[in-house]
């Protein structure tokens, strides 16, 4: 049988003293690079990158990996160990390097969604002469600031919809202080009534079992054994690094740079609600930089509003 993809390869990479699980599809290997980085911390999202970005694989080779520690990165001997967000910037400087070196291309196309966008961001900042562009979506900017936010619009949805169950739910984990709840429980709790009230999917409300587990399930990209380490990797993985990613501030850490920035924000998002990227946007200095309302999108435009996003990636990032 022919393949759909030319190119479609399925690689384990030892990297920075680990081992990297990552996926590549492409049809050209000549074709511009487009890596794209996944949220979370911890939460891989392959199974909608190949899916959802498969129309551009005739302009770009599209990567995939699940970060140190997630999905089918995740074993044992790591989850044993410690981990910070330097080595994950390492990690993720390794692949860009070894994509360059494979595909012979000296810089590129770098994707961040949600905490992938912190996690672009910094990359951009280490290395930004082997950045092509970067793009960004659910782009997290002030970590304080996103929970306040994000908290407030769950406590009035709840409030407008009368719902008593919520309110008190609401009221017993408390407001986050400092972007931080007491609990990975607490924030569970929340991130789940604002996926229910519209937050993360806009025109598709349901849970985070319904937006996140039952996706990653039904893909071929995952076994059942797999989905055990994917469930362990996400709590490894924010359990070590969530208090360092929430306590993000782009404005006063990141005011410049050097790549050309182009961000492609849902209207609805109050994941990372937008206000605070495009604060961040609108000071930032770069060579070129351009921000992309999506207007019926929350978190993920790359799913909710899929042509248009892989239109403008075509034409406004790539100029096909």
């Amino acid at each position: 049988m022919k393949k759909k993809f030319p190119i479609d390869e399925h690689l384990r990479l030892a990297l920075n003293g680990t081992t990297l699980d990552m996926r590549i599809r492409g049809t050209n290997e000549k074709n511009p690079v487009l890596l794209c980085l996944h949220g979370g911390p911890g939460s891989c999202d392959r199974f909608s990158v190949l899916e959802d970005r498969a129309p551009l694989a005739d302009v770009c080779t599209i990567v995939s990996f699940d970060q140190r520690g997630a999905g089918k990165s995740y074993s044992r001997e790591q989850a044993a160990k410690h981990m910070d967000m330097e080595t994950v910037i390492q990690d993720a400087i390794a692949v860009v390097d070894y994509l360059g070196k494979r595909f012979e291309q000296e810089k590129v196309y770098l994707v961040g969604h949600s905490y992938g966008s912190f996690l672009g961001v910094h990359v951009c900042k280490r290395i930004p002469q082997k950045i092509a562009a970067y793009i960004g979506l659910g782009q997290l900017a002030d970590g304080p600031e996103n929970e306040k936010i994000s908290y407030e619009f769950v406590w009035n949805e709840a409030q407008k919809r009368g719902e008593k169950k919520a309110i008190k739910a609401l009221e017993r984990i408390g407001a986050p202080v400092n972007g931080l709840y007491r609990s990975l429980d607490d924030l569970t709790l929340q991130r789940n009534l604002m996926n229910r009230y519209g937050g993360a999917i806009y025109d598709k409300k349901g849970s985070i079992l319904t937006s996140m587990v039952l996706p990653v399930l039904r893909s071929p990209e995952y076994s059942l054994i797999d989905m055990i380490g994917y469930v362990k990797g996400t709590f490894y993985n924010l359990n070590e690094l969530w208090k360092e990613v929430i306590a993000c501030d782009f404005v006063k850490s990141v005011p410049k740079l050097d790549v050309p920035v182009y961000i492609t924000q849902g209207r609805h998002d109050y994941n990372t609600p937008s206000e605070i990227a495009k604060r961040w946007f609108d000071a930032l200095e770069a060579p070129k930089k351009e921000w992309i309302w999506f207007e019926k999108s929350a978190h993920s435009p790359t799913h909710e509003e899929k042509d248009r996003w892989n239109e403008v990636l075509r034409t406004q990032v790539l100029g096909k």
